[in-house]
């Protein structure tokens, strides 16, 4: 077998296969860069010259913002009740709000007392209750209604 290199110094070519030599000309892609990147530029000018516009129309057009409330002194007045927890005027605590609010809960949920004495009706600390579902179980439910035959 030889090493010898059949066509020394040339391409490999086949009688069968053609190519042009010049399959993508670089003046044609650099004229479409060019093209593209000039409207890109003109766009972003035009742009900027239509946010200045709109800005301007928009300053002329609207109304002066209302003298803020500190500028009013004592005088202010408040929005009517009720007013979001936190914001100026609101005399309470957002956090001390909730805290009672989970206080108040967990003391009825542990609270034991006649809700109708009469009817035998109670209320029991959720634990105790639960306890006794887990027992018993839950009362049944009413049948379901029989179907109906056609």
């Amino acid at each position: 077998m030889s090493t010898d290199s059949h066509n020394a110094g040339q391409e490999p070519r086949h009688t069968d296969v053609s190519f042009e030599e010049r399959d993508v000309q670089a003046s044609t892609i650099y004229g479409y860069l060019f093209t593209l990147g000039l409207a890109v530029v003109i766009s972003a000018l035009i742009c900027v010259y239509i946010l200045r516009f709109t800005l301007r129309y928009a300053a002329s057009t609207d109304t002066p913002p209302p003298p803020s409330r500190e500028a009013l002194g004592k005088d202010r007045v408040l929005p009517p009740e009720p007013r979001l927890q936190g914001v100026p005027g609101h005399q309470t605590d957002p956090q001390a709000d909730l805290r009672k609010k989970i206080q108040e809960d967990s003391e009825a949920n542990e609270k034991l007392e006649w809700i109708d004495k009469s009817g035998g009706i109670a209320q029991i600390p959720v634990k105790d209750a639960m306890k006794i579902v887990a027992e018993k179980g839950l009362p049944a439910g009413p049948a379901p209604a029989a179907e109906k035959k056609k």
